[in-house]
């Protein structure tokens, strides 16, 4: 698949540069898409996120450098791209469990993180329930918080928001608004710029935003609906990674760039399981080469 072999690339040039400034913006215009998305999409396809992945492999060169060499720990520490001993230390200890000084000692046990490689397998064969639908522009209401390109940190930084929504009095203020469908409470992943990305907790209405909240415009667009019935947090991450991994390859359309919308039913208690959809944005595919 092409674009696999886009994805490839990608990590060829990071591989290329554990010991040089690794751009986001250009593994990602490899890639054939924004960083935010290529950061997002590289978490889904690999289980971990790009920035703990780039520190896993300098670390694990690093580790190479310092037993088969007689380069001073700081010397290596310099080459990856640490200023200090001290960050250089920390990360290698993060990773190998010992320090830099005591992993040049034969025998100490170290952990070696290969390059990933991206490859289509057969997989169970279980089945994805959706539908397509073409919708007119929404109009969202509700509460936001600011979440960053990292996506290993938007894993924490999404449940706390949602726990403290719960807890909190806005909660039936946001069901009491939705009277359009998506009928439910939706969380909204929005990107709009670098420093500006967004999840929401709110409903698809008519209404204004009341004091405390805010308006999201989201444009007519054709939308991949996933249906989902398990626990909500694991199970609604494991569709966008079956999307990306299984749908979107052979279906003939592209992802639109679109926020993405999470959709569960309305309650006022705390549910951790249920009936809930997944609503991902879609093109119809123009380049053969990329998916986004």
């Amino acid at each position: 698949m092409e674009w696999l072999k886009k994805l490839g690339a990608a990590i060829d040039y990071i591989e290329d540069n554990l010991d040089k400034e690794i751009s986001y913006d250009m593994a990602a215009r490899t890639a054939c898409c924004s960083p935010y998305y290529f950061q997002r999409i590289f978490s889904y396809v690999s289980g971990v996120s790009l920035s703990e992945y780039i520190r896993r492999r300098k670390m694990t060169q690093a580790a190479f450098e310092l037993q088969r060499a007689d380069s001073k720990v700081i010397e290596i520490a310099l080459k990856y791209g640490y200023s200090s001993p001290t960050s250089f230390n920390r990360a290698f200890q993060n990773i190998h469990g010992i320090t830099p000084t005591a992993a040049k000692v034969k025998g100490s046990v170290l952990q070696a993180y290969p390059s990933i490689q991206f490859s289509i397998k057969v997989t169970g064969g279980s089945a994805m329930t959706y539908r397509i639908a073409e919708k007119q522009s929404l109009h969202i209401v509700g509460i936001r918080i600011p979440m960053v390109e990292d996506t290993k940190q938007n894993l924490t930084i999404v449940p706390d928001f949602w726990k403290s929504t719960l807890q909190g009095n806005q909660f039936s203020q946001i069901c009491k608004l939705s009277n359009q469908e998506p009928n439910g409470i939706l969380g909204i992943s929005v990107y709009e710029s670098p420093k500006e990305i967004y999840y929401y907790i709110g409903a698809a209405t008519n209404d204004s935003a009341p004091a405390g909240m805010y308006e999201l415009e989201i444009p007519a667009a054709t939308w991949v609906i996933f249906e989902n019935n398990g626990r909500f947090k694991e199970d609604v991450q494991s569709v966008f990674k079956r999307f990306y991994m299984e749908w979107l390859p052979f279906s003939g359309y592209q992802y639109a760039e679109l926020p993405d919308i999470e959709v569960y039913p309305i309650c006022g208690g705390q549910p951790a399981h249920g009936h809930s959809e997944v609503w991902i944005a879609i093109n119809r595919r123009t380049d053969k080469t990329c998916i986004i």
